[in-house]
C-alpha cells in the first residue's frame, strides 16, 4: 500500500472490477487516503481478499459480488453501499471484459451483447445509480475506464472498441447533464498496462514500441484517478486523460497489438 494523505477521509469509493489489475491498484490507493471502499467485483472471493488487504493495512473497505451487466445486481451495489456507509461520492467504472479477441468475420450476437453489456452498459447502469444520488448533494466524481481502442483500433476486437468509443461519448454526454448538478465525469484511458502478468518476453516486445519504452503497471492508474476525483481536478469535466506511456501521440505499431495477421480467418474467393 502506498503512503498517503488521507486526501479522502470519510469519502465513499465503489471501484468496480476492482478484484484485480487496474481496479485492484486503485480501489486500494483509495483505501490508504482514508476512503471507504466498496470493492466491486463479479469474483466474489477476489473482492474479498483486496477488502481484506484494504482493512489490514488501516483502511475501511467492504467487497461486494456484481455483474454489472445485470441490473438487479448493480442495485444490490448500490443498496449495500448505502445500507452500510450512508452515500456514494465517488464511482469508477472500471469493470470490463478483456482478451476478448474475435475477427469480425467469425463473430456472433452473444459475444458482441456480452462485451457491449458489461464494457458499456455497466457503466451505464452504475453510473445512473450514482448519479441520482449525487445530483441530490450537489457533489460527487465519476470516473471511467476507456483505451485506445476508442479512438484507434485493435485488431479482432470490434465489440470492444466499439464499447470503449461509447464510453468515451457517454463520458461526454453525462458530463453535459450532470454538470449544473455538481456531478464532474471524467474518462481515464490506459494504455498497454500489465494487469495480469504478462509473458516476459511479450512485455518486453511491446515496450520496445511505447514511446516511454516499456509496458505500464496498474499502479501507474491508480494516481491519476485519484487526481480526478480530488478537489485539484475541480474544474475538469468531459475530460479524457490518456495514461498510455505516450503510445497515441505515435502512429500504433503492429508489435503492441495482441491479434496478428497470423489469426485472422481464412476466405477463399468468390
Amino acid at each position: 500500500m502506498t503512503l498517503a494523505s488521507k486526501r479522502f477521509t470519510n469519502q465513499v469509493v465503489i471501484v468496480t472490477g476492482a478484484a484485480s489489475g487496474i481496479g485492484r491498484a486503485i480501489a486500494q490507493r483509495f483505501g490508504a487516503e482514508g476512503a471507504h471502499v466498496i470493492v466491486g467485483d463479479v469474483n466474489t472471493v477476489g473482492a474479498g481478499a483486496v477488502a481484506e488487504v484494504i482493512n489490514a493495512h488501516g483502511g475501511s473497505a467492504l467487497g461486494v459480488t456484481v455483474d454489472v451487466a445485470d441490473k438487479a445486481q448493480v442495485d444490490h451495489l448500490f443498496n449495500t453501499t448505502i445500507a452500510h456507509f450512508g452515500t456514494v461520492d465517488v464511482l469508477v467504472n472500471n469493470a470490463s471484459l478483456t482478451n476478448t479477441e474475435r475477427h469480425f468475420l467469425e463473430a456472433d450476437e452473444g459475444w458482441w451483447q456480452r462485451i457491449i453489456g458489461v464494457n458499456l452498459t455497466g457503466a451505464f447502469l452504475c453510473s445512473q445509480r450514482a448519479a441520482q444520488i449525487m445530483a441530490g448533494k450537489r457533489s460527487g466524481v465519476i470516473i471511467n475506464l476507456s483505451s485506445g481502442g476508442a479512438s484507434r483500433a485493435h485488431r479482432g476486437n470490434a465489440a470492444y472498441d466499439a464499447a470503449k468509443g461509447g464510453i468515451e461519448a457517454l463520458t461526454r454526454a453525462m458530463a453535459l447533464d450532470l454538470g449544473p448538478y455538481g456531478v464532474r465525469v471524467n474518462t481515464l484511458v490506459p494504455g498497454s498496462i500489465d494487469s495480469s502478468g504478462m509473458n516476459p518476453e511479450i512485455k518486453a516486445l511491446r515496450g520496445e514500441n511505447i514511446p516511454l519504452g516499456r509496458v505500464g503497471e496498474p499502479d501507474e492508474l491508480a494516481g491519476p484517478a485519484l487526481f480526478l476525483a480530488s478537489d485539484d481536478a475541480r474544474y475538469m469535466t468531459g475530460h479524457c486523460l490518456y495514461v498510455d506511456g505516450g503510445m497515441l501521440a505515435q502512429q500504433r505499431s503492429a508489435t503492441v497489438d495482441i491479434f496478428p495477421l497470423s489469426r485472422f480467418p481464412q476466405v477463399e474467393p468468390a
